[in-house]
């Protein structure tokens, strides 16, 4: 898939499942449940043990239309190793430059993740595609990414940390690109009992809320 594809795909789905679990087979496991629910998206985290092994085992085995990516990668060397399995975009929680350059040069995409408008304007010079505004809820949600977009509309940002099925409409709104979601739609507990359906209809929820506030924002304008 070429960049321009996986921005395009990133853009129209609008939501990043972020796959946190304490084991490779949990992480799988959420990974097939959030696809079922309409999201063919999946960032597998390096927290998860064997991360890496698991990004390579799901963009060989996965199907074309699903998305791997590889995320909470803090270096260049995490980087390379996580392009050569197979990912198709990296995401950072903060903005590291050499890492930045190290995927552009691979021609993948890059997500950097930024807080305050002088970060936000580092990564998005440095060549991020998408800037993830990480930990969002914490500066106030829907109200700061506006506050953002204000003097950087030309900066697609992706709000992640604390994204919830009641905040995701009013973010969309904002003008946030894509959400960034993690516990809030593959919870710990659903992932301890096993339980597929729960993570598969939060996907679901997620998805329609995405597709139901975008064709509201058509019909206004």
């Amino acid at each position: 898939m070429t960049k321009k594809e996986t921005a395009e795909k990133i853009r129209r789905v609008g939501i990043i499942p972020v796959v946190r679990a304490t084991s490779a087979e949990q992480a799988r496991f959420a990974a097939e449940a959030v696809c079922a629910g309409g999201i063919p998206i999946v960032e597998v985290t390096m927290t998860v043990p064997g991360a890496i092994e698991l990004i390579a085992k799901l963009a060989k085995d996965a199907a074309a239309e699903v998305l791997i990516g590889a995320g909470t990668v803090l270096d260049t060397r995490t980087a390379e190793r996580c392009l050569d399995a197979g990912a198709e975009f990296v995401v950072s929680p903060g903005f590291d430059r050499e890492t930045v350059e190290l995927v552009r040069s691979h021609n993948k995409l890059m997500i950097a993740g930024a807080l305050t408008p002088t970060e936000v304007m580092a990564a998005w010079r440095a060549g991020s595609d998408f800037v993830k505004i990480f930990p969002c809820a914490s500066m106030g949600g829907a109200k700061y990414i506006k506050a953002l977009k204000a003097p950087l509309p030309q900066v697609p940002m992706i709000p992640t940390g604390g994204v919830n099925l009641e905040t995701a409409a009013d973010l969309i709104r904002a003008g946030s690109d894509a959400l960034g979601i993690g516990g809030e739609l593959i919870s710990a507990p659903a992932l301890v009992s096993g339980n597929a359906r729960q993570i598969t209809e939060a996907a679901r929820q997620y998805a329609a809320i995405v597709e139901r506030t975008r064709e509201e924002a058509l019909t206004r304008s």
